[in-house]
């Protein structure tokens, strides 16, 4: 009995922590944010930028954001986006550091473009 509380309160901490990443990326409304002016601020180094991106968006890695960020408007809504959503999270945190109050956290650049197109 014991063992069958431990799996399912692990199972519910899975899924809690599942929800809040859905939530804090892809379900709050990033596609109306988008729409409404916010810039997609994609993080990932330049060669993997090339690889593909979200047209329109900015590419500053994340390796330089520190220095670069001098060049963005804190006044602007902006969506963080890499490869996974690793660090896209840590770019929506440094910059949050600096004062920057409207940055959110788009996860994987892949996911976030299916989501603005069409169906």
């Amino acid at each position: 009995m014991k063992n069958l509380l431990i799996f399912w309160g692990i199972l519910l901490g899975i899924y809690v922590i599942y929800r809040v990443y859905r939530y804090q990326t892809l379900d709050n409304g990033l596609p109306q944010l988008i729409k409404n002016g916010a810039v997609i601020l994609d993080v990932r180094t330049e060669k993997e930028y090339e690889t593909g991106h979200i047209n329109g968006s900015v590419n500053i890695s994340l390796g330089t954001i520190r220095e670069r960020y001098i060049e963005l408007d804190p006044n602007k809504t902006y969506i963080t986006v890499c490869s996974h959503g690793l660090r896209s999270a840590k770019a929506e945190s440094i910059l949050k550091e600096r004062g920057f109050l409207k940055v959110y956290n788009g996860g994987a650049w892949s996911d976030l473009e299916k989501t603005l197109k069409p169906d």
